[in-house]
């Protein structure tokens, strides 16, 4: 979202504490927000827990925001980090390497469009590389910004991130042998 006479209304009415304000910038931003949420949280109810937690960050330090860079791309670091801070409560994250288990290759039953396939794919990866993959392919953060936010070393960054594409690398082959696709 551009900076618009709308965005700075809706800013300038957000720091007074404007519910109708806060309500447009939800009702604008929340359905990429829940996506950028579901990247990290498979789960639709986890993940819209904590976008509705990262609004809440959202509406009470709108003050910090400074008019540099979107106010969207604002927004989605909040959401990535309320994220990451809900998988660290709940216990999903685990930031050892020694920790990471492989899961073993499953057999797919019935082909679907190829987007959704590799969506689902990465889904499916160990929670320990899909917040790399999704941090670095999807959210272009680099190894160093990843390694700060996931409190591990940037090597383990790197090491998650290949492992990640070796993975998904070998059950899109495995789609390909078993249904002629990718």
């Amino acid at each position: 979202m551009k900076h618009t006479n709308a965005t700075t209304y809706n800013i300038k009415a957000l720091i007074k504490g404007d519910e109708l304000a806060q309500k447009a910038v939800y009702d604008a931003f929340a359905p990429k927000m829940l996506a950028a949420c579901q990247n990290f949280i498979s789960d639709k109810t986890m993940a819209e827990e904590a976008m509705n937690n990262g609004f809440v960050k959202v509406f009470f330090n709108i003050k910090k925001y400074k008019n540099e860079g979107s106010f969207e791309g604002w927004i989605r670091k909040i959401m990535i980090r309320e994220s990451l801070s809900y998988l660290r409560k709940k216990k999903f994250l685990i930031a050892s390497q020694s920790d990471i288990i492989l899961e073993q290759q499953k057999t797919y039953q019935k082909p679907v469009e190829e987007v959704s396939e590799i969506q689902r794919l990465v889904m499916q990866l160990p929670l320990e590389f899909k917040l790399v993959f999704n941090l670095y392919a999807v959210e272009g953060y680099s190894h160093t910004e990843i390694s700060e936010l996931l409190n591990i070393p940037e090597a383990t960054s790197k090491t998650r991130l290949f492992r990640a594409r070796k993975l998904l690398k070998e059950q899109l082959q495995t789609l390909k042998k078993a249904h002629g696709r990718f």
